[in-house]
């Protein structure tokens, strides 16, 4: 039992120190930009060593990779807690349109997930981020909504498209554009893709 407590007790602590890592991060990833943070500050902002951050991650772009990875789980979260009540697939579509104006919001997730992402972690691995989490459920939405026939390929095709423009739109809004014209124009291409689909009601 002793064994299994300190076991236990060591997960807990490693947990925790991963955790204020990607917090620390997170924090100084978003304020001041990839290139601008160091590894000395991180450590200093988690309050743990040097070593503790090697024991954990290769390096500071290893580190990065995961507050990417969290943030777009996050993103995720939120566009499934904002589309779930939604009565058909074409509305969750939207809905989820709109939540992830929202999330996306948040201090710093643009340059996160947009703006350095790509940038440090390029283009196949944020892909396979954005697949794992917001961009699947995007394309099993799509999938949903559009009719039996659509081809894979073509539904892929289309999530990529949209996805595409969502990003856009989000970095639009962030630089100062009118948010509610983003949103409503961003509702009629979704309608205008799905033809206005209403099988699948949920």
């Amino acid at each position: 039992m002793q064994e299994k407590n300190a076991r236990q007790t060591n997960q807990a602590r490693t947990e925790a120190t991963r955790k204020a890592l990607i917090q620390a991060g997170r924090a100084l990833f978003a304020e001041k930009g990839y290139a601008d943070t160091g590894t000395p500050e991180i450590v200093k902002a988690a309050a743990v060593t040097r070593g503790a951050l090697y024991h954990h991650f290769r390096d500071k772009a290893d580190l990065f990779a995961a507050v990417v990875r969290a943030e777009a789980e996050s993103v995720a979260s939120e566009i499934e807690a904002g589309s779930v009540d939604a009565p058909t697939a074409a509305a969750a579509l939207e809905a989820g349109g709109a939540a992830y104006f929202a999330a996306m919001a948040a201090p710093g997730r643009i340059r996160l997930l947009l703006l350095d992402g790509p940038a440090v972690l390029g283009h196949a691995a944020i892909r396979e981020i954005d697949t794992a989490t917001g961009g699947g459920a995007l394309r099993d939405g799509l999938a949903a909504a559009l009719p039996e026939t659509a081809p894979p390929e073509s539904v892929n095709a289309l999530s990529d498209m949209l996805s595409a423009a969502f990003d856009r739109a989000a970095i639009a809004i962030a630089a100062g554009a009118a948010a509610p014209a983003y949103r409503e124009s961003l509702g009629q291409l979704v309608n205008a893709l799905i033809g206005g689909a209403t099988k699948n009601p949920r």
